[in-house]
């Protein structure tokens, strides 16, 4: 049976994500590409993990597969013990691309999971007017996505995801195509909204410094095939400053495990992770 929309509160005891001994491998005209093999991985209720990887690990994939997007070759993705076999509400994609609907408004783009979960009119304008005001779009109401900024767009997703009421948020590089000083607003806005909503973030990127900026636990990943070489924990106390003696420290460890692992890694890549 499908995990759509599985429980809304955390069963005790049970971690929101299990993974165990999950495998992935893509047919292929010139043989099999084997995308991920063994991966165990626990994530508990209102944690950020950053999957940190240079292209081709597998970080993408198994953010799909969580998703709901891909299915397992071997092995299980559960949320709260339950197998994953579909997409759901429970869970909310932001991709790098948006992925907005064109023809829809900022407004009606964020009330298109309530509305289609069959909600009041009252309720759905109640809902999208809060995740506007708390992505600060609402002056941008009646505007379409192709009227706004890269930020902008990717607010818009991510109140969308917060509109449909889930309770993991995907997010798959979201602000790779952004300049500087916008990426690290929307990193900024991003904590901000993840501290008030206790949603847990599972966030794919290859920036050693994003990820270090915005995680409680960073999983590093390795290819040849996709595995997970270590797991870091983050004790830095939030917020952070990148420009502090403990951030560099600790963002100069993260790059020297990353290195080692790219140096060592078979030439072998993963068709999704790009």
């Amino acid at each position: 049976m499908p995990s759509s929309n599985i429980s809304a509160q955390e069963p005790s005891g049970l971690p929101i994500l299990s993974i165990e001994g999950l495998e992935k491998v893509f047919p292929s005209a010139d043989g099999d590409v084997h995308a991920l093999e063994n991966i165990n991985l626990e994530v508990r209720k209102g944690e950020f993990v950053c999957l940190l990887g240079a292209s081709g690990c597998g970080k993408s994939t198994l953010l799909r597969i969580v998703g709901g997007f891909e299915n397992p070759s071997e092995g299980s993705a559960k949320i709260y013990g339950t197998p994953i076999e579909s997409p759901g509400p429970d869970r909310g994609v932001v991709f790098q691309d948006y992925a907005l609907f064109p023809w829809l408004t900022v407004a009606e783009n964020i009330s298109f999971g309530p509305k289609h979960r069959g909600l009041a009119k009252s309720e759905i304008k109640e809902t999208s007017q809060k995740y506007m005001q708390m992505v600060g779009l609402t002056q941008f109401a009646n505007k379409y996505p192709n009227t706004l900024s890269g930020g902008m767009k990717q607010r818009v997703a991510i109140a969308r995801v917060l509109a449909n009421d889930a309770e993991i948020l995907l997010m798959d590089e979201p602000f790779a195509a952004l300049d500087a000083l916008t990426r690290a607003k929307l990193q900024e806005e991003l904590l901000e909204i993840w501290e008030r909503t206790n949603l847990t973030v599972i966030f794919v990127t290859h920036s050693v410094e994003e990820a270090v900026i915005l995680s409680d636990r960073i999983v590093v990943m390795g290819a040849g095939p996709g595995h997970i070489e270590s797991e870091i924990s983050l004790n830095l106390p939030r917020p952070r400053d990148p420009s502090s003696i403990e951030f560099n420290d600790l963002r100069r460890d993260v790059s020297n495990q990353l290195r080692r692992h790219i140096a060592a890694a078979p030439k072998v890549r993963d068709p999704l992770d790009a």
